[in-house]
């Protein structure tokens, strides 16, 4: 593949300065709360966190959906501008306080109930643009979990099209208002080869078929036994090892190395540059 086919352009339509391209991180707030990290032992888990870009939303809202249909049964509520919520925001809001500045709150028009079903939508100031062959999946931020809220995911051609895409978050509670902070992740763009799992052979066959692979399977499972049996009564060696890391080394149960194998990923920060496309 040739460099001008490698390069993933984030065209910007419009100003992107609160509402940034960046990596996504490995750390999410759950996991770093779980009983010792624990969660982040899970390395399939952490390569997930990494495995694209956030877009972040550039003001504070709460949505709420009253169980109906259409567009005008979701509100959204901007948080104000420098203190804590006003009782009703909606526009400018004048509340009377008592020698305390009113904090203003302002309508963000990126974020909006647009498609109705208990539905809102982001709008992206991006316009993306991959090499031949790979499209974007459009998702939300991996095990990034918000109550009362399911992100609508999608997989699109930014190959050729000449066109952006909204981001679209389903709410799954009526009358539950979810929040999202200045800065959440909204969106996360994820780069699929297209046609990938079109062009694979999918084959079920009994594990017997494959004696080594069966035999590799059995001493795992043996061994995966025997380790959490130590770990229920609290032998030392399984409570001093905490958990089994074969799969982080990349180690078989016989010993075996992978030919491949991450531990984290390394994805690029975008760029400024503005001859992205010529270059």
């Amino acid at each position: 593949m040739a460099e001008r086919d490698k390069k993933l352009i984030a065209y910007e339509i419009f100003d992107v300065n609160d509402m940034p391209l960046q990596t996504a991180p490995v750390n999410r707030d759950w996991m770093d709360r779980s009983d010792q990290r624990f969660a982040y032992r899970c390395l399939p888990l952490a390569i997930a966190n990494q495995a694209g870009w956030f877009i972040h939303t550039a003001s504070g809202f709460t949505a709420i959906w009253d169980g109906g249909l259409y567009k005008n049964n979701v509100r959204i509520e901007f948080d104000p501008l420098g203190g804590p919520p006003a009782a009703s925001p909606s526009g400018y809001v004048d509340v009377v306080s008592f020698g305390v500045p009113t904090p203003q709150v302002v309508q963000d028009l990126r974020i909006m109930s647009h498609f109705g079903s208990g539905t809102f939508t982001v709008a992206i100031p991006y316009l993306f643009r991959t090499p031949p062959g790979v499209n974007l999946w459009v998702k939300g931020p991996t095990n990034w979990i918000k109550d009362g809220a399911q992100p609508l995911e999608g997989i699109v051609e930014t190959d050729w099209l000449p066109a952006t895409f909204t981001m679209n978050w389903k709410l799954t509670r009526p009358h539950y208002p979810v929040h999202f902070a200045r800065g959440d992740p909204v969106c996360m763009v994820v780069p699929v080869a297209r046609g990938l799992a079109e062009g694979l052979e999918p084959v079920r066959v009994p594990l017997r078929s494959a004696p080594e692979l069966q035999r590799e399977y059995e001493q795992w499972q043996q061994s995966r036994l025997e380790f959490n049996e130590g770990l229920e009564k609290r032998q030392p060696e399984a409570t001093q090892r905490g958990w089994q890391r074969d799969y982080v080394k990349g180690v078989t149960p016989s010993g075996a190395r992978a030919a491949e194998h991450q531990t984290r990923l390394q994805l690029r920060e975008f760029t400024g540059a503005a001859d992205a496309h010529e270059s």
